[in-house]
């Protein structure tokens, strides 16, 4: 076996084999973590680049960071007061 770490710990045979078990039970698919990023509404979303200024860069950034949102929480709050959508 190849010198394979994971978070630095070595991986034996016995742990593939210990996992491959654990595949071939199965899993409960509820209990699995779902990935990727999580929806902004109804169906997947879509990435719409923006050209902002230094200064209206600067402010969107620290107006997130004091209330606590992300960057992209903020224009969509902003986009929905503007458009008035929910």
């Amino acid at each position: 076996m190849a010198d394979e770490t994971i978070n630095g710990v070595p991986v034996t045979d016995g742990m593939i084999q210990e996992w491959a078990d654990e595949a071939e039970t199965g899993y409960d698919v509820a209990t699995l973590r779902k990935r990727g990023r999580p929806t902004v509404g109804d169906g997947p979303g879509e990435v719409v680049p923006v050209r902002m200024d230094a200064a209206l860069l600067e402010a969107l950034n620290a107006r997130a960071e004091r209330e606590h949102v992300t960057r992209s929480e903020a224009i969509r709050a902003a986009v929905r007061a503007w458009t008035q959508v929910a």
